[in-house]
């Protein structure tokens, strides 16, 4: 394997290999590598959140395996923006790879709190919009402003020996952007009258028509909706990492002459590193602890909190369950979600809102106003940045296969010959000339599960085990045998997730039957434990299936008097 990754990049041609390690055929974990001749550059270095059959997973990140083979000629790490998405597996890659990280002001300053957090070393190097850094002998990489929810968000136009390489990172069209978040058209646009080679745009909303609204939209329903609750207390949910969104809330509160406060570690922590930078402004006296809320009448606060995707021990989240002690919602509470469900979080955001209701709050949220907007581009906006750059080959990424698909054929729809356009999955290696696209070999790739201080070490043996766990809980067996001779002395029996022992005591006591049972037909003095073990599962399997219609996992310790545990 090792001779197959070196020999990839070791003969020079005059071509450019892409590398697909993360971001396509899924959303999230955002990685993707650019080689020519002897220099590499990757973009972004993203993670993404465990589902719900990845029980005790805390993260999800992209296989670096390729990187590390070749690190000897990776020059650096280019950062689109500071989504969780795009930089949450730096502090497990950087641990291996000793190269230089560009990015804006506000991603950087946010990727440096995960380094320390993670005790790991880094090289950060901070770069405006309009920047241009050269990485080896092959790279120029110019830093283009985009609209998006992160502020500081930038396209890459990446200068190779054979031709531009655009990707757009994430991105809209706000013609009323908040803050500094302006897309730089004009710049766009000299791109691609210079020629683009490829272009790689992002495909999250390209089943969705016409526009993204501006975030100016945002700022008048918050407006509207402060007004209308002016003797109420507001808690208003939204992502931490949404800079524009927090300084609305923030200008809104000062406007309504209500104090501040910030709820949730990654909203206090983002808050903090936003307002040392700059990008977050507001006087010191309009903060308040969440301690001393309680001085405060409801009509003077603004509650700015996470949970607004319903993660389970989210601030927001434990106010809806009544577990959260600093702040207990009531009736006149309003809470506001500022953000709309990531597919696959729904049923968590409405047990969230539900819960409120029954605690008698008012919620609003995005099905009853215009409380978010996306910061990913819909057709119309995709189809003036083909427009405006006009690239010869076309891939989509940041995007699950049918949002690739459907931008394939938008891309086909504004020009790019079919045959120019290609659909990547992680692990693809796509080679680029001045005339020719194509798939080439493929690498090592795939997801990596973080567990703890655990990286990779959570396969789908482990999986399938805490599946098997969660669903049908565990049935322990434990014998007592006196070692010398074989005699059995005792035989308990506990469940856990199974059965409530005290509900069930003429069970356990026939599968202890069921136990001794076969015992005696095994000769114990042989001490062949092993198979001891797996003929009574099989025999408790099939007996507690025939009374249960249950699997549970069945678990067997055999306890030496004298000696132990075998």
């Amino acid at each position: 394997m090792k001779a197959n990754l070196k020999s990839m990049g070791k003969h020079k041609a005059p071509s450019l290999k892409v590398v697909f390690l993360g971001g396509v055929g899924e959303i999230g974990k955002n990685i993707t590598a650019l080689e020519f001749g002897e220099d590499i550059i990757v973009i972004d270095c993203g993670a993404t959140f465990p589902t719900s059959d990845m029980p005790g997973v805390d993260l999800v990140i992209p296989d670096p395996a390729y990187l590390i083979e070749n690190k000897d000629r990776v020059r650096g790490i280019v950062l689109t923006h500071g989504h969780e998405d795009h930089v949450g597996s730096l502090p497990f890659i950087l641990k291996d790879l000793n190269v230089p990280v560009y990015g804006t002001q506000l991603t950087l300053a946010i990727v440096e709190n995960k380094l320390k957090e993670a005790k790991v070393n880094g090289i950060l190097k901070t770069v405006k919009a309009g920047a241009v850094v050269t990485l080896g002998k092959s790279f120029k990489i110019e830093f283009v402003a985009v609209s998006h929810s992160f502020v500081g968000s930038c396209a890459l136009s990446i200068s190779t020996p054979i031709g531009v390489v655009f990707h757009t990172g994430d991105f809209k069209v706000d013609f009323t952007p908040q803050g500094t978040n302006a897309i730089d058209l004009q710049r766009i646009s000299k791109i691609g009258q210079e020629e683009v080679l490829l272009l790689m745009a992002e495909s999250t909303n390209v089943e969705r028509a016409g526009y993204t609204m501006s975030e100016a939209t945002v700022k008048n329903s918050l407006n509207t909706l402060f007004n209308e609750n002016i003797d109420r207390r507001i808690i208003v949910a939204t992502f931490a990492s949404n800079i524009n969104r927090m300084q609305q809330i923030i200008d809104i509160a000062i406007k309504y002459k209500r104090k501040v406060v910030f709820c949730g570690r990654s909203m206090i922590n983002i808050a903090d590193v936003a307002s040392k930078i700059g990008e977050l402004e507001y006087p010191p006296m309009l903060e308040v602890d969440i301690n001393s809320v309680h001085k405060y009448e409801d009509k003077e606060l603004c509650i700015i909190t996470t949970g607004s995707q319903g993660e389970p021990m989210s601030a927001l989240t434990r106010m809806a369950n009544g577990e959260f002690n600093k702040i207990r919602l009531g009736f006149n509470d309003t809470i506001i979600i500022s953000a709309s469900p990531i597919p696959g979080n729904e049923r968590s955001v409405y047990n969230v809102i539900n819960n409120i209701y029954r605690l008698g709050a008012k919620v609003i949220y995005e099905a009853l106003a215009d409380v978010h907007v996306s910061g990913h581009a819909c057709r119309e906006e995709l189809k003036l940045i083909h427009t405006l750059l006009k690239p010869k080959f076309f891939i989509p990424v940041h995007g699950e296969h049918r949002h690739q698909k459907r931008h394939a054929e938008l891309a086909v729809e504004m020009g790019v010959p079919a045959n120019n356009v290609l659909i990547t999955d992680v692990g693809d290696v796509v080679e680029v000339t001045t005339k020719t696209i194509s798939m080439r070999d493929r690498v090592p790739a795939g997801s990596l599960l973080v567990d703890g201080l655990g990286v990779g070490d959570v396969g789908n043996e482990v999986l399938n085990d805490r599946r098997h766990l969660s669903e049908e809980g565990i049935f322990i067996v434990a014998l007592g045998i006196n070692y010398a001779n074989g005699e059995l002395k005792s035989v308990d029996v506990i469940t856990r997730g199974f059965v409530y022992m005290d509900r069930s005591e003429v069970l356990m006591n026939e599968a202890k039957e069921v136990i001794r049972a076969r015992l005696e037909q095994i000769d114990l003095k042989q001490k062949d434990w092993q198979g001891v073990r797996g003929s009574l599962r099989k025999e408790l399997k099939s007996f507690l299936n025939k009374k249960t219609k249950r699997n549970p996992m069945i678990l067997t310790m055999i306890v030496d008097c004298d000696c132990g545990v075998f």
